[in-house]
């Protein structure tokens, strides 16, 4: 059975951060993530998307990103547990729980927090009869890496920020970019809709508008799909397509989770945010994107505000009769389980006599 201070369910950035504020305050913590590497979202869906709002940052890949937190909790050297999901939780009789993955493993904390974004992810599909025959062998709901469409003939569907951006992004990647969308009107940022209809008329991108994609041919592996007109009806093959990605979003599950008695309001985790983000059982917070409360902002530095207070209160549970004075880290500096020392250099004064 794994040991830890602190058992974070979901590696993404939010619970990489808790990480770090946890050993800030000597608690140690294992993570437990469905996906095979830590990173959540960032790792997984968009590795190569800048993000524009992290404070310090005024632009930065998600995928860099979790590499900088991943470098940062370091020294706390925490534990994790990869590639299998969080099926049940049993209160012990001392007020700790004992997490059960579903390949088995066991961990026991006194303190659960719940940080798994927005829950377990799938991709919503079109509704083309035969899309299954093509998923792995030219389809595909994620662009994790840009570069294996260098040079090829890519058709993406939707009409979100998703499709808008990597439809912009393969421009300068494939030798043909296609965007097909149900609707004249795009549902994304509006520079970046400007910026597609930009690169229709020089040609980068062929849009295809009020249209959508019925059909999917090829022999062993995706050959060329088929495009409906929704107003004439008339069909049009785009033959030699090598990849079809249609990006209509994800639906979000908390799956298992939503299984323990937590209070649920909208597929999200009712917290207490007048104080530490713990939800309806004490012992169990929730944090990031998988928490709701009144005014909640479902954006990363909103993450790591609640993964710092929450760890406030989680070392007073786990230590009552301690009373922890908070430093900043200026004046305290870093210290890592590893033995490894972060701190400004002390200035020195020297006395005239």
């Amino acid at each position: 059975m794994i040991k830890t201070d602190i058992l974070i369910i979901g590696a993404g950035p939010t619970g990489l951060f808790a990480v770090f504020e946890a050993g800030l305050l000597k608690l140690k913590c294992h993570l437990i993530d469905a996906l095979p590497q830590p990173g959540g979202q960032c790792s997984e869906i968009y590795p190569k998307k800048p993000i524009y709002d992290i404070p310090g940052f005024p632009e930065v890949l998600a995928g860099d990103l979790i590499t900088n937190l991943m470098e940062q909790i370091k020294p706390f050297e925490p534990g994790f547990t990869l590639g299998e999901r969080a099926q049940t939780i049993d209160k012990q009789e001392d007020g700790s729980f004992i997490v059960t993955t579903n390949k088995g493993t066991k961990h026991h904390a006194p303190v659960v927090v719940i940080a798994g974004g927005l829950g377990s992810f799938e991709p919503r599909k079109p509704p083309i009869a035969n899309i299954k025959d093509y998923e792995d062998k030219g389809v595909a709901y994620i662009i994790r890496e840009p570069e294996v469409y260098r040079d090829k003939k890519v058709v993406i569907a939707g009409g979100g920020d998703s499709a808008l951006d990597w439809a912009i992004y393969l421009a300068d990647v494939a030798s043909e970019v296609s965007l097909v969308h149900r609707r004249k009107d795009f549902r994304g940022a509006l520079d970046s809709v400007e910026k597609v209809e930009e690169l229709s008329k020089i040609g980068k991108i062929n849009l295809i508008t009020d249209a959508e994609v019925t059909d999917l041919k090829g022999i062993e592996a995706l050959e060329s799909v088929v495009i409906t007109h929704k107003t004439s009806a008339s069909e049009k093959e785009i033959k030699e397509t090598d990849y079809f990605i249609p990006l209509f979003g994800l639906s979000p599950k908390l799956g298992p989770i939503a299984d323990w008695g937590l209070e649920i309001e909208k597929n999200a985790i009712k917290v207490d945010n007048a104080y530490d983000y713990q939800t309806n059982i004490p012992g169990i917070y929730a944090i990031g994107d998988v928490n709701t409360y009144p005014g909640k902002l479902k954006l990363i530095l909103c993450g790591f505000h609640e993964a710092a207070i929450m760890c406030q209160s989680a070392y007073q549970r786990i230590f009552p009769d301690k009373k922890y004075v908070m430093k900043y880290t200026t004046v305290s500096g870093v210290s890592g389980f590893d033995g490894s020392k972060k701190e400004a250099k002390k200035e020195v004064v020297k006395s005239i006599n």
